[in-house]
């Protein structure tokens, strides 16, 4: 079987208008077509059922998966915080993929002879250990490499996994015949020395206790981050904590590759700072300046590299970008999403704006993680 996509998407005051507008997009659906990925913005939240049914009785596309989202996007466009639906399906071989839902043991579903490679996971940022529940899943696929994002929404985090459902992970496993190429990028660059090679400036904690930072290379880690900052910034610590951020290294990484988190306090009294992550004496810290030159530089990158790899146009695609990033980081609505179609051509995408971003084995924040059906 040939793997062939569609997609659609709609906006409209109620559910029906924009389903509509995707159904009649999605018209004529592939032959076979076996997967539904759909996406819509938390409007729609209290009739997330009644769209799931209503794609699947339009279309005869017997399996879904998909979140809600303050945002949706597809190809070339961008709908956030307004209501919208966006839906994708494709005719998979019903033997290379699986449906999975739960807060713990995950692959259940997935058990027994099938090829468990590659997942596309979404999440209920209000789970507890929601880092723990995806790391533990990476080990539960053979390539260890997951994508996806946390559901986003002002009112309920529903998650679409063959029925509507909250709490835990969900999503879709597939086999190792189904390929797939997929990219990170960040919506932040490291600062980075003026000399020896522009390197990112690695700083030592030094003492810590949970979160809270106390020193960095054996100075008060306000100071240094205050320094970091610039004396701009330092004279407005909100700002500064807004816009610098810290990048904690991926241990094992070739690719220099870095999660980010938030500045979530400051004592100015003592020097502390607070991270939104627990740190360890000795670990390395970068700080980071968030902006949309740095994200655009980022993604023409990402775009480059994942298209060396690519031996034609890709068929389908899947994109996750922060809810922090879209217009807001990029300047305009669809800016980002038009990088994308710019980049690698005009073929069938949809996602969302996560809570959160899902990439190999890790939670993510300010990125965009792309994943191309090959």
């Amino acid at each position: 079987m040939t793997l062939a996509f569609r997609h659609g998407h709609g906006s409209g005051r109620s559910w029906e208008l924009a389903a509509a507008a995707c159904v009649d997009a999605l018209d004529p659906v592939p032959a076979h077509s076996s997967l539904g990925f759909v996406y819509f913005t938390d409007h729609f939240v209290g009739a997330a059922a009644e769209i799931v049914d209503y794609l699947r009785r339009r279309t005869g596309v017997p399996h879904w998966v998909g979140s809600v989202g303050i945002g949706v996007v597809a190809t070339g466009i961008e709908y956030l915080g307004e209501p919208a639906i966006a839906a994708m399906v494709g005719s998979f071989e019903e033997r290379s993929f699986r449906i999975f839902s739960g807060k713990t043991q995950v692959l259940r579903a997935a058990a027994g002879a099938f090829d468990s490679h590659f997942a596309v996971v979404h999440g209920d940022p209000g789970t507890d250990d929601v880092p723990g529940l995806i790391e533990d899943m990476s080990q539960k696929v053979d390539s260890g490499f997951l994508v996806g994002g946390l559901s986003s929404s002002r009112t309920s985090t529903l998650q679409v996994a063959d029925e509507v459902l909250e709490g835990g992970l969900s999503g879709v496993v597939f086999s190792s015949e189904v390929q797939v190429a997929t990219r990170l990028t960040q919506g932040c660059a490291p600062i980075r020395a003026s000399h020896g090679g522009g390197e990112p400036i690695m700083h030592r904690v030094t003492t810590c206790e949970g979160n809270v930072i106390a020193t960095l290379d054996d100075e008060p880690a306000l100071e240094v981050f205050m320094k970091a900052a610039g004396a701009s910034l330092a004279r407005d610590l909100n700002r500064a904590a807004h816009s610098v951020l810290v990048g904690l290294p991926v241990a094992g990484s070739d690719t220099g590759d870095y999660v980010v988190r938030n500045v979530i306090g400051v004592d100015a009294r003592n020097g502390l700072l607070a991270i939104g992550a627990a740190v360890e004496p000795d670990m390395q810290l970068m700080f980071c300046r968030r902006g949309g030159a740095a994200a655009r530089e980022d993604m023409n990158r990402m775009l480059k590299s994942i298209a060396a790899d690519l031996r034609g146009a890709p068929k389908a695609g899947l994109y996750y970008s922060c809810l922090g990033r879209g217009e807001h980081m990029f300047g305009e609505k669809s800016a980002e999403l038009r990088l994308i179609r710019d980049g690698l051509g005009d073929f069938p995408l949809v996602g969302f704006f996560p809570n959160g971003e899902i990439s190999h084995d890790r939670l993510y924040g300010y990125t965009g993680v792309l994943t191309l059906f090959l």
